[in-house]
C-alpha cells in the first residue's frame, strides 16, 4: 500500500512542458552584434530583492542568491530541479550548460532542452560556446523560456569542452573575446548575463592574471556578476573529477576579488559542501555561496536547511514523505514525454537515491529501487514497492539537525590575501613588455 494516504500537497507541480512562453519581437542578429556593448542593469544579486517582470508571466519577488546550485552537466537536469524547488523555495538552481550550438541546431526541438515549470523560479540557463553567431542565435531561442539570467560557461574544464570545443575553462586565456561573447548574449536578452570562471588556467594561475581577466571583461561587457571556482583548471587531459580535488583551492583569491573589484558582485564555489560552510562564507563577506555535487548527493540534509538557516525563513515543517508525494505528481507527468520511454522511470527516480542518506533501511530502500527500476512504469508504483522499507518516523520527520561542518573554514582569510590589484598599473607593465619585445625585434 502506498504510504501517501492523508498526506496533502503544499502546492502542485506545473507539468515541465507547459512553461509559459513569450510572444514579442526581438532585436535581429545583425543589429545585435553591431550593438553588442550597450548597457545593462547590475545583476540579481546587487539588491536583496528584485522585482522581475517578464512578458505575459506573473511579476516575481526573488531573495539575492546568496545560495545557489552549480550546473552540472548530466546531474542538474529537469528531474533535480524540481526536487530541489519543492525543498528549498529561495536557493537559486542552474540548469547544466547546454552548447550554443545544441540551441541553434535543435531549433524545432527546443522544449527537450529549454523547457521546465514554472515552479523553478529563480533559475539560471548556462551557455558555453565559442561561436559569437551561434551564441546570438542561442540566447534568441533561449530567451522566449523566462529564464532569469544567463550564465556563459568559462569554468569546464572536461576535454570535450575545453579541450576539443574550444570553450569552458579555455576562454579565461581570451578575455577579450569572453567580453565579446557576454556582449552578444545580452543584446539578445533582457536578462542580467553573468560568468562562471575558474581563478586560473594551467600556468596562468596567478592572481594577477585572475585580476586581469575580471578586469578586462567586466569592462568590455555589461557583466556584474562572476562565479568563481575557486581553483584553477588544468587542461593537460586529466578527468573533470581529478579537475575538482587535484589542484589546491586558493579561497584567499576569491576575498581579495571582494576587495580589489568592490563594484562587482563575486559567489564562492568550490569544496563548501554543508550548509554550516556556506554561513561560514558568508560571514566572511562572500556576495554568495555556490554548492554543487554536495546539494546532489545530499538534497534533504543540505537544501533542506538553505531556507531557514541562509535565507533566515520560518520552518516550513515539510516531510520527506510531502516531498516525495509531490514529486510524484511531477514524475508521472514527465514519463515518456520524449519519446522512445524516455524519461523512464529510472531517469526520473535518479535525484532520490540518496534522499534518505543515513536513515535507517536506507540500504533497503536502495535495493528495491533498484529492483522496482525493472517493472515499474510510474512514479506512483515505483513509490509503493519501495517506500515500505522506509520507517514512517522517517517519512513523516521534518529536516532535523543541521549537519556538522568546518565553521572555521574561512577562518583568518583575510591575513592571507594577496597583495591588492591595479589595473592602471598592470596595463602599464603590459606596454612596457610590449615595447621590449617590439625594440628586440
Amino acid at each position: 500500500m502506498v504510504k501517501f494516504a492523508g498526506y496533502s500537497l503544499i502546492s502542485s507541480f506545473t507539468p515541465v512542458h507547459s512553461v509559459v512562453l513569450k510572444t514579442r519581437r526581438r532585436l535581429s542578429l545583425v543589429k545585435c552584434c553591431k550593438n553588442s556593448t550597450k548597457s545593462r542593469g547590475l545583476s540579481t544579486c546587487v539588491q536583496a530583492d528584485q522585482l522581475y517582470t517578464k512578458g505575459n508571466m506573473v511579476a516575481r519577488r526573488y531573495h539575492r542568491p546568496l545560495f545557489s546550485v552549480a550546473p552540472m552537466m548530466d546531474w542538474t537536469d529537469n528531474h533535480f530541479r524540481t526536487l530541489a524547488r519543492i525543498i528549498s523555495k529561495h536557493a537559486w538552481l542552474y540548469t547544466e550548460m547546454l552548447a550554443a550550438e545544441t540551441i541553434v541546431y535543435q531549433k524545432g526541438n527546443l522544449d527537450r532542452f529549454l523547457a521546465y515549470s514554472p515552479e523553478q523560479h529563480p533559475i539560471v540557463l548556462q551557455i558555453g560556446g565559442s561561436n559569437l553567431e551561434n551564441l546570438a542565435k542561442a540566447t534568441e531561442l533561449a530567451d522566449a523560456y523566462h529564464y532569469d539570467e544567463i550564465n556563459f560557461n568559462c569554468g569546464c574544464p572536461s576535454p570535450r569542452v575545453a579541450g576539443h570545443g574550444c570553450f569552458g575553462a579555455r576562454l579565461m586565456l581570451d578575455p577579450k573575446f569572453v567580453g565579446e561573447a557576454i556582449s552578444v548574449i545580452a543584446a539578445n536578452t533582457n536578462v542580467p548575463v553573468t560568468v562562471k570562471c575558474r581563478i586560473g588556467v594551467d600556468d596562468h594561475d596567478s592572481y594577477n592574471e585572475l585580476c586581469d581577466f575580471i578586469y578586462k571583461v567586466s569592462s568590455l561587457s555589461p557583466t556584474r556578476h562572476f562565479i568563481i571556482h575557486s581553483r584553477k583548471a588544468l587542461l593537460n587531459g586529466i578527468s573533470p573529477a581529478d579537475n575538482r580535488r587535484i589542484p589546491p583551492l586558493k579561497y584567499e583569491y576569491y576575498y581579495a576579488l571582494l576587495r580589489d573589484f568592490p563594484d562587482l558582485k563575486f559567489t564562492i564555489n568550490g569544496g563548501i559542501n554543508t550548509v554550516t560552510e556556506v554561513s561560514a562564507a558568508l560571514r566572511e563577506g562572500a556576495h554568495g555561496v555556490m554548492v554543487g555535487r554536495a546539494a546532489y548527493n545530499y538534497p534533504w540534509q543540505i537544501l533542506g536547511h538553505v531556507d531557514t538557516v541562509i535565507y533566515g525563513a520560518p520552518p516550513s515543517g515539510l516531510t520527506r514523505r510531502q516531498v516525495l508525494k509531490k514529486y510524484q505528481e511531477y514524475g508521472d507527468s514527465v514519463l515518456g514525454i520524449n519519446g522512445n520511454n524516455r524519461p523512464n522511470v529510472r531517469d526520473v527516480a535518479k535525484p532520490l537515491l540518496n534522499f534518505f542518506h543515513s536513515e535507517p533501511r536506507n540500504s533497503l530502500w536502495k535495493r528495491k529501487a533498484d529492483a522496482a527500476f525493472q517493472d515499474c512504469t510510474t512514479m506512483k508504483s515505483f513509490f509503493e514497492e519501495t517506500l515500505v522499507a522506509i520507517p514512517d518516523s522517517v517519512l513523516d520527520s521534518p529536516v532535523g539537525e543541521i549537519p556538522s561542518g568546518r565553521e572555521d573554514l574561512f577562518a583568518g582569510i583575510h591575513s592571507l590575501l594577496p597583495p591588492p590589484y591595479d589595473a592602471r598599473e598592470q596595463e602599464a607593465l603590459s606596454s612596457v613588455s610590449l615595447s621590449i619585445k617590439y625594440i628586440s625585434r
